[in-house]
């Protein structure tokens, strides 16, 4: 990834908050880094290099900067905005791929050789797969740190370290101090709010403005019965994670969404967090969106209207893709009421002390639907085949889900399974891909709101006007979503 170092450092110059997450600012003479809007006195030109990752920065021995925390921004959107091979594998590897499967493991689901994608992401990211793993496994281990009660033996572990003294050697060369000086420092930063046991409360930072308030309102008019709830403007639900199940509560703040998380393991923490991030597309880049959108005067009122817009995501690729093919050429409330009545019957509650005072019930596995769907299932036979179907290919490996997938591929494989359309295989790509510049022409909702703004409504118009709005077309279907939820409602997209 090629930086513009002139630039970036008049960003730092600035402290500009936007350029957070966006690339890492190494400071030679003290060999830290730091976040480009840190608050410490700015170095000189001379002194600094700006790489594109913490993993980079590691790479060439520079620690973490303990005032501005640079590991606690909002991502890179590039990670959601791009389809090459570099995005792909830092969605995988901030999932844990690599602690779970090795870069062997992480190689093969890329489709690439080992070599190549070493290759690949030492040119474009300033260190390898190992590397970006590293730094994220000491970004985990910090948020053990600080936020648990663990012993320091157990936060290693969680946080996907082969030992405890990889770990301690880990955490001293990131950050600068041994595992329980961050302790001590967190628990008097803490005061009176000490860590609950069983429980993280973690803060989800982003790039504002932020429309909190159209998440919410997506998700409550989805939400599953016992699966997923909004009430009092929280969103809570349950998750299945790599190591087992668990709960969140997700409510929007300032600058932040504080992220309440019980779990069964804690060595889910990575992968919940990434994964919440991608549900709320944390990561974005609202300005931008908001500046190719707002140029266009059919949109301009609904951006000013609606600034920071996002596009609402997944915990669970699976779970998605059978809730959009049970949504298709149906009401969004007629598909919560079926998909519901499946999660009753073949889901699973949680173990005692997870629930808490939320929803209790997980979605159930695409073995279980493959096994016992057509026994649950009502309605039309052919969307119950369809539905069995696209749970056989996930349940036999047929058919894989996750973020790093290339967003050709994946349509080209589920439009190849009976039942399934071009409409649900883009849906599936802006939901658990966080493809950005998905317009969903043929969706009657989006249709219907360009209608309301005084758009051509039928596809060939549609698609054609839409093309000054790349690469953010996603985002320009959630305002034509939003502006349908005005028109007298008959269908909508599931």
């Amino acid at each position: 990834m090629l930086l513009d170092q002139d630039r970036c450092y008049r960003a730092v110059a600035s402290r500009d908050a936007r350029f957070d997450g966006l690339f890492i600012t190494a400071v030679r003479t003290t060999r830290i880094y730091c976040r480009p809007s840190c608050p410490a006195t700015t170095p000189k030109r001379a002194n600094v290099e700006f790489l594109p990752t913490a993993g980079a920065a590691q790479q060439r021995g520079y620690r973490a900067c303990r005032r501005c925390l640079p590991d606690a921004v909002p991502g890179s959107p590039d990670w959601n905005g791009r389809a090459d091979l570099a995005a792909r594998a830092m969605r995988l590897i901030t999932d844990g791929v690599v602690e779970r499967d090795g870069v062997t493991g992480l190689a093969h689901r890329l489709g690439y050789s080992e070599r190549h994608l070493n290759r690949v992401l030492a040119a474009e990211l300033g260190a390898g797969p190992l590397a970006l793993a590293r730094a994220h496994r000491a970004h985990t281990a910090r948020l053990l740190i600080e936020t648990t009660a663990l012993a320091m033996a157990d936060v290693a572990f969680a946080a996907g370290f082969a030992s405890v003294r990889q770990f301690n050697d880990t955490v001293r060369e990131v950050y600068g101090v041994p595992p329980t000086t961050l302790r001590t420092a967190a628990a008097r930063h803490r005061g009176a709010v000490p860590a609950v046991a069983g429980t993280l409360v973690l803060r989800l930072p982003y790039r504002p403005p932020f429309d909190a308030t159209g998440l919410l309102a997506f998700f409550a008019d989805r939400a599953l019965d016992g699966v997923e709830s909004v009430v009092n403007g929280t969103y809570r639900r349950t998750l299945r994670l790599p190591h087992g199940v668990a709960t969140v509560a997700l409510t929007p703040a300032d600058g932040y969404v504080a992220a309440t998380l019980r779990m069964a393991d804690p060595r889910d923490l990575g992968p919940a967090v990434a994964r919440l991030r991608r549900l709320l597309d944390l990561d974005a880049d609202p300005v931008a969106v908001d500046e190719v959108l707002g140029a266009d005067p059919a949109l301009a009122a609904s951006v000013a209207a609606v600034p920071g817009i996002r596009l609402a995501g997944t915990v669970d690729g699976v779970e998605q893709a059978l809730r959009a093919v049970l949504g298709q050429q149906v009401s969004v409330a007629a598909a919560r009421t079926t998909t519901a009545r499946l999660a009753a019957a073949l889901g699973e509650r949680l173990p005692g002390g997870l629930a808490a005072d939320g929803p209790d019930l997980v979605f159930p596995t695409a073995s279980a639907i493959a096994e016992r769907g057509t026994e649950v299932l009502t309605g039309p036979a052919r969307r119950t085949a369809s539905v069995v179907g696209l749970a056989t290919a996930l349940a036999d490996g047929t058919l894989v889900l996750d973020p790093g997938r290339d967003p050709d591929e994946l349509c080209a494989e589920l439009t190849a399974l009976p039942g399934i359309g071009p409409w649900t295989a883009g849906y599936l790509s802006m939901r658990l891909l966080g493809a950005p510049d998905e317009l969903l022409p043929g969706d009657l909702a989006v249709r219907r709101g360009a209608e309301t703004l005084g758009l051509p409504s039928d596809v060939d118009g549609l698609s054609r006007h839409a093309a000054r709005w790349r690469p953010w077309r996603s985002y320009a279907a959630t305002h034509l979503w939003r502006a349908a939820a005005t028109a007298p409602r008959t269908r909508r997209s599931a």
